[in-house]
C-alpha cells in the first residue's frame, strides 16, 4: 500500500518533470523562432537585392543568368532550414523519449516493489498465481524492451533518409542552375 509521503514525493516528481519538460519545448520555441527571424531576415535582403539585379538586366540573357544563378542557392537554403527545423524537432522530440523512458522505467520499477510485497503477504497455495504474474511482468518488460529498440531504429532510418532526400535535392538544383546558365 502506498503511503501518504510516497505519493506526496510522486508528485513532486511528477511537477518536477512537468516544469523540465515545459523548459524544453519552450527553449525549442524559442530555437524554431530564432531559425524563422533569421530565415525572414535573409529571404528580405537576398530579395532586396535580386530585385535590383533584375532590374539592372539589360537584356533576355542577363535576366535568365540571374534567374538561373539564384536557383542553386535557394535549394541550398531550403535544404539548410530544413536540416536546422528537423534538427530542433528531433531535439525535442529525444527529451521527451527521455522522460518517457525514464517514466516507464520508474512505473516498472514499482509495479516489481508493489508485486514483490504482494507476493511476500500471499497465501500459502497461490505460487502458481504468483509465477503467473512474475512471467507476465517478464514479459511486458521485454516487449516495452523490443518497441523501444524498434522506435529508436525507426528514428535512425527516417534521419538517414531526411538527410538523402535533403542531399538529393540540393544536388538535383545544381544541374538546373548550370543549364539556365549555359542557356544564357
Amino acid at each position: 500500500m502506498l503511503t501518504v509521503e510516497q505519493i506526496l514525493a510522486a508528485q513532486k516528481a511528477q511537477v518536477s518533470t512537468l516544469f523540465d519538460l515545459s523548459t524544453k519545448a519552450l527553449a525549442s520555441v524559442e530555437r524554431l523562432n530564432e531559425l524563422n527571424l533569421q530565415a525572414a531576415r535573409a529571404s528580405l535582403s537576398e530579395t532586396a537585392s535580386h530585385a535590383q539585379a533584375v532590374m539592372g538586366a539589360k537584356d533576355l540573357q542577363d535576366l535568365v543568368a540571374l534567374q538561373g544563378a539564384a536557383l542553386q542557392p535557394m535549394a541550398e537554403k531550403a535544404a539548410s532550414y530544413s536540416r536546422h527545423l528537423y534538427d530542433i524537432a528531433t531535439g525535442m522530440g529525444a527529451e521527451l523519449s527521455k522522460v518517457a523512458e525514464a517514466q516507464a522505467s520508474d512505473a516498472q520499477k514499482q509495479f516489481v516493489a508493489a508485486v514483490d510485497s504482494a507476493v511476500k503477504n500471499a497465501p500459502q497455495g497461490s505460487e502458481s498465481a504468483v509465477a503467473a504474474v512474475k512471467s507476465a511482468v517478464s514479459t511486458a518488460s521485454a516487449a516495452m524492451e523490443s518497441v523501444q529498440k524498434a522506435v529508436k531504429q525507426a528514428t535512425e532510418l527516417a534521419e538517414a533518409n531526411f538527410n538523402a532526400v535533403t542531399s538529393t535535392a540540393v544536388s538535383s538544383a545544381k544541374p538546373a542552375a548550370r543549364s539556365s546558365k549555359s542557356a544564357a
